[in-house]
Formats: structure tokens, C-alpha cells, sequence
């Protein structure tokens, strides 16, 4: 869901009083459009079309988030006052070329993966302010966001771990968590990969371990039949050109912070129609 203050809060950051820039402009109602110059998949559809509407600007969209677009492709054919779509331009663009950005490099990620396991999952290496929309965009992109935020699942990190010890820290884990909720255990090591599975750790998060030491991790479990009692997550030193190697290891998900924080933003501009 999108707010009406975090719409005011975006567009107050490039609006001002002293705007001179949009208000010299004629009040007069014009055609524009907003296009792609570059292939990608697209995403930001809804909050460019809230921005849109709360500043009075009819549209008709002409792609779906998710979809994919070549370049040239219009996203938006507009119809309303000049000053208006001026004031919009940026703060659309903006969120557009962004977020198709994630969207794009995700599908990436999720193409070399070629299949649903495992899965390409994101982190919270985020832009602070926008990361529910950046995690929209990588499920735009075919990803899964992962968690939004610190409450969703309780992670006994290696921090954790090296301060208070696993078991201690599990148990107070379950003690302060409902039912509901999955609690999930950072293991360096198969000996420590098999101790969380043993607590009872719903998801053990393997980090930055090689594709062979995965391997034998998974091995370990198999060995003694806890492999399918547990989600595997592999995260950290994971790139495009290793990602292959990564998903043959049989983890259940792959997360990376790059599907983020190393996308390009994608070209998307907008031109008023004489």
C-alpha cells in the first residue's frame, strides 16, 4: 500500500515554494508519454501511477510490474496540465528507473538459476525509505523479497552465537517467540549446520561457505535424516558468474544483496507530444 504522506514526502524532496523551473511553464493541458530506451522488466507501476493521481494527471497504462519491455516501449501516455506532469517527471522517472533496475537484474539472477529451487531471495541491504518498494521490485522480477524487516523472522546471527552461544540463544529464541514465527541460525560450519538442525531452527542460514562445503553440509544432513526438517539458505561471496555453481548444491534459497544494491538503473524518459 502506498500513503498520501509518503507520496507528499517524495515529491516535497524536488518540489519547493521557489520553483521556478515548473511554475514559469504555460497552465495548459498536453499529451506525454514516459518509455523505455533499453530493454528490461518493469516495475514502480503503482507508485508512478500514485504519484500521477494524487497530482491530477490522467493516464492509461500500457505495461504490467513484471512485464517485460523493449526499448521504445510505452509505459505511460499521459493528459493533463503542463506544470503538473513537470512536477511529476523526476520523482516518477526516478522510482521507474530504479526499481525496473532490480526488477531486471533479478530476472537475471532467476534466469541463470532456470528453475523455482532454488530460490533467488534479496536482503536488507536496502535503500532506507523506499525498501518495501525495492522489495516489490524483486518480486517484479521473479525473486522473493525475503524478510522486510527485523520482526518477520528472528536470526541468531554469528554475533549471537559467539556472545551468548547457540543453544542459549535458541532458547531464548523460543521462549520470546510465538508459534508462528521461524527462527533461523547462521552456521559457518556443517558441525554447526547440524548442531541448529538438531535445536530445532526452522531455516539455517549457510554463510559464506564455498559450493563444496555446502555439498557436504547437505551430506552431513542427508547422513542423518534432518535434511528435509529444514530450510537451507546459502548467502555471502555469491555472484552471477558462480551463481550456477551455487544452485546445483541443493540449498533451498540463495541470497544475495546484489539483486539490490548492484542493479543499474534502467533509461526511462518522458516527452511531451506536440
Amino acid at each position: 500500500m502506498i500513503l498520501i504522506k509518503e507520496i507528499e514526502n517524495f515529491l516535497e524532496e524536488d518540489l519547493r515554494d521557489e520553483d521556478v523551473s515548473c511554475t514559469l511553464a504555460d497552465s495548459k493541458n498536453v499529451h506525454a508519454v514516459i518509455f523505455v530506451k533499453e530493454n528490461c522488466v518493469v516495475s514502480g507501476i503503482e507508485i508512478a501511477a500514485a504519484i500521477l493521481n494524487y497530482l491530477g494527471i490522467s493516464y492509461e497504462q500500457k505495461k504490467a510490474a513484471g512485464e517485460t519491455a523493449a526499448a521504445g516501449d510505452v509505459l505511460f501516455e499521459l493528459n493533463g496540465d503542463f506544470v503538473a506532469i513537470l512536477r511529476a517527471e523526476r520523482t516518477v522517472l526516478n522510482f521507474l528507473s530504479r526499481l525496473s533496475g532490480i526488477a531486471t537484474n533479478t530476472r537475471e539472477y532467476v534466469t541463470i538459476v532456470g528453475g523455482e529451487t532454488p530460490r533467488i531471495a534479496a536482503t536488507r541491504k536496502t535503500t532506507p525509505g523506499i525498501r518495501k518498494y525495492e522489495k516489490k521490485a524483486v518480486l517484479d522480477g521473479g525473486g522473493d523479497p525475503h524478510r522486510q524487516n527485523l520482526s518477520e523472522t528472528v536470526m541468531i546471527k554469528d554475533n549471537h552465537i559467539e556472545v551468548m552461544g547457540m543453544e542459549r540463544a535458541f532458547a531464548k529464541a523460543k521462549r520470546q517467540t510465538s508459534f508462528t514465527k521461524k527462527i533461523e541460525i547462521e552456521a559457518d560450519t556443517k558441525e554447526q549446520a547440524l548442531a541448529a538442525v538438531k535445536l530445532g531452527a526452522d531455516i539455517i542460514l549457510l554463510d559464506n561457505m564455498s559450493p563444496g562445503m555446502i555439498m557436504e553440509t547437505v551430506k552431513l544432513l542427508e547422513e542423518h535424516q534432518l535434511r528435509e526438517k529444514v530450510l537451507l539458505e546459502a548467502s555471502g561471496g555469491i555472484r552471477k558468474e558462480n551463481l550456477k555453481a551455487y544452485a546445483a548444491t541443493g540449498v533451498d534459497v540463495i541470497s544475495l544483496s546484489a539483486v539490490t544494491n548492484a542493479a543499474k538503473w534502467i533509461d526511462i524518459s518522458l516527452d511531451v507530444i506536440k
